[in-house]
This record gives C-alpha cells, structure tokens and sequence, in this order.
C-alpha cells in the first residue's frame, strides 16, 4: 500500500497538531475524546458482528 502522506505532509501535521495542543487544550482533548468514543463505537460494532446475537428479552432483564 502506497504512503498516502509525504515527509512534508507529516512534518506539516504534526506542527499543526504541536499548535493545537499547546494553544487550545480543552478543543485538542475534546478531539481526542470523540475520536476514541468513535473507535470504541466501531469496535463494538465488529464484535457484535462476529458474536451470538442478544434476545430483546435478555437485554430488557439486565437492565
């Protein structure tokens, strides 16, 4: 697979990303937070795929 990123492009990244984490904390971490909630929400979504499905009833009673 071809590099979709060049040595400058990355270079460029991270400085943009250096300037977010030092100028607005609350905005980077708030970034941050979404994007793993997104990967976790992803990861869920896989492994319900791949496992025995839950009855309605079974999930009503484990509330």
């Amino acid at each position: 697979m071809q590099n979709i990123l060049t040595t400058a492009s990355k270079e460029l990244l991270v400085e943009a990303l250096t300037e977010l984490m030092l100028t607005r904390r609350e905005e980077f971490g708030a970034l941050i937070g979404e994007a793993l909630e997104h990967a976790g929400l992803v990861a869920a979504m896989h492994e319900g795929r791949t496992s025995d499905f839950v009855s309605e009833e079974e999930v009503l009673i484990l509330q």
